[in-house]
């Protein structure tokens, strides 16, 4: 057992049980260890935690960088969706990132805030709708991922509409969007 084995069975575990359920006693049983055998690699349950939201990111933390040919408006619709897209592929995927410290990926975020002020958007707008979009992102994964259990929608009333979350994302996120284009036609108006 090695500590890659046991954050990959940790998050498999998260799938069958969910976030609120996974403990270090359930995952020890899973891996037919005793429980202080897991504190060798994680000596808490918040080292264990972030160690999975590290590895659920992994497919995001892997995506293309932007090259300086690219559009940065494409770019950053791309990188929010991709970020949307990693976040559903783990049950409480966004539950299991939120609040997470991404002090891995610091090259790859300093790259994309690099390439967005070399495209011409000023530097404290890049990082806020880096951050607005991150939270957002986050936000809706986590209602879409919380609306697992709701009704189906053929049950709904006829006058509550059926929601659906990728529409809803994308629309806000065309929001996010449009606002920091403004700023970026007229950064000195921005304060």
């Amino acid at each position: 057992m090695n500590r890659e084995t046991v954050v990959t069975e940790a998050l498999d575990l998260l799938d069958d049980v969910g976030l609120e359920t996974v403990s270090t006693r359930r995952l020890a049983k899973r891996l037919g260890v005793e429980q202080p055998s897991l504190y060798y690699h994680f000596k808490t349950k918040k080292d264990l935690l972030a160690a999975m939201a590290k590895a659920a990111m992994a497919p995001h933390a892997h995506a293309p960088l932007p090259k300086d040919e690219d559009d940065w408006r494409t770019w950053f619709l791309d990188n929010s969706r991709s970020f949307r897209r990693t976040l559903l592929m783990r049950r409480d995927g966004a539950r299991l990132h939120a609040g997470s410290t991404p002090t891995g990926d610091l090259d790859r975020i300093l790259h994309k805030m690099a390439f967005l002020v070399a495209s011409g958007v000023p530097e404290r707008q890049a990082q806020m709708a880096m951050l607005a979009a991150s939270r957002y992102t986050v936000g809706c994964v986590l209602e879409e991922q919380a609306d697992a259990d709701a009704p189906d929608p053929a049950d709904l009333p006829d006058d509550v509409p059926a929601l659906d979350h990728e529409t809803a994302f994308e629309a806000g996120l065309a929001l996010i969007l449009g606002g920091l284009e403004q700023h970026t036609a007229a950064p000195d108006a921005a304060h």
